[in-house]
């Protein structure tokens, strides 16, 4: 009897010293599952912060367009490839209409000066434009300029204590990361935040009309919907990452995918638009070309190991004018080598009316270096 109550005692101390172990290691997990400040993650348990400093920077853009404009947006916009645009005809009935549009989209605050990015789809044939802010402002807006081979437009309002958002290097975006879209679906939801994550980078899906459009999209999952358009696409702490600009969907409403403008391109085309004063128009040299790598594997004749040969001069065109011939090839523009066309392609892909462009080419046996004025084309 005695070793039996010993042994119970003995038991129970173990047992009651298990339990208490038990629950110290479930209140020390519930301390960390608790914690908003863990220093060993770097995601927030929230998009509070977010979410508030980028509310503030995003403002309503309503666009009055007349009639004649409001028809050529239409036939300009119309694409038929599964993407569209953030149309803003489609909130207000404005289908095959033929009267004045007015509708909505967004813009990002993003100096004191009351300058504000949004898309060239939302202001770029507007008459009039009204910005409203998130604490109820409304200020008239000049449009300053426009890029359609970007869908990036830039306007500025006449205000004071104007929030404004923190840009962020989009390089550094990687597959994975939490985003934030922030806008005004739907032309009355104002101040919406939806999260997701960057599915792709570097997306191009052929939406933006014309030969010299530019397209690097940041792809997310993020809810967005006409009204969007020109909102601000940010990162977990809340600094621009991209402006959102179109959606995959066959009825015109968001399904799953979104497609943002990368806050770097988004840099390069305000700061060209302020250089250039106004719209951007981008123009061609007008050359037709071949690789010469493409020829040495086919045992044609050559006489440079690389770079791209000139075929054809389009008649009229700047190259024409400055003297560049077919047979020429294309080893170098603008101090960058040129291998083939996909070089050539990237190394003019930010060519404007006014630029010249300094052409190194091989020419009967020489090299010679060609700069070229663009011009308009004709």
């Amino acid at each position: 009897m005695a070793a039996g109550l010993i042994g119970g005692v003995v038991s129970f101390g173990l047992l009651k010293s298990q339990l208490e172990t038990n629950i110290i290691v479930e209140d020390s997990a519930q301390v960390v599952k608790t914690s908003n400040n863990s220093a060993s993650s770097n995601l927030p348990f929230d998009f509070v912060s977010a979410s508030e400093k980028a509310t503030k920077a995003v403002v309503q853009v309503k666009s009055s367009v007349s009639a004649a404009a409001a028809n050529q947006q239409r036939n300009e916009r119309r694409q038929g490839n599964g993407y569209d645009l953030f149309d803003f005809d489609e909130l207000f009935g404005g289908r095959g209409g033929f009267g004045p549009s007015v509708g909505s989209g967004s813009g990002v605050i993003i100096g004191q000066n009351g300058l504000i990015v949004t898309n060239n789809h939302v202001v770029g044939n507007a008459d009039e434009l009204l910005v409203t802010l998130s604490d109820g402002r409304e200020y008239q807006a000049t449009r300053i300029g426009t890029d359609k081979s970007t869908d990036l437009a830039l306007i500025q309002i006449e205000g004071t204590n104007l929030p404004t958002l923190e840009f962020t290097d989009s390089d550094n975006l990687n597959v994975g990361e939490w985003v934030l879209a922030v806008g005004n679906p739907l032309g009355n939801l104002t101040s919406t935040v939806t999260a997701g994550i960057v599915s792709a980078i570097g997306r191009d899906i052929d939406i933006i009309k014309g030969s010299k459009a530019i397209e690097e999209f940041i792809q997310t999952d993020a809810a967005v919907n006409p009204g969007n358009s020109g909102g601000a696409l940010v990162d977990a702490q809340g600094r621009l990452i991209g402006i959102n600009t179109a959606i995959a969907s066959g009825t015109g409403y968001y399904t799953g995918y979104s497609f943002a403008i990368p806050s770097n391109l988004v840099t390069r085309i305000v700061d060209e638009i302020l250089e250039n004063g106004g719209d951007i128009e981008r123009a061609y040299l007008g050359l037709e070309v071949q690789d010469i790598y493409e020829m040495i594997e086919n045992d044609q004749p050559v006489a440079y190991d690389y770079g791209v040969l000139i075929n054809n001069v389009v008649n009229g065109s700047s190259a024409q004018y400055a003297g560049v011939l077919p047979g020429d090839i294309i080893t170098n523009v603008n101090e960058s080598e040129i291998h083939d066309f996909d070089e050539l392609t990237k190394a003019l892909k930010f060519v404007k009316v006014g630029d010249t462009v300094r052409l190194k080419v091989f020419r009967d046996g020489k090299r010679e270096t060609i700069p070229v004025k663009i011009q308009k084309a004709g």
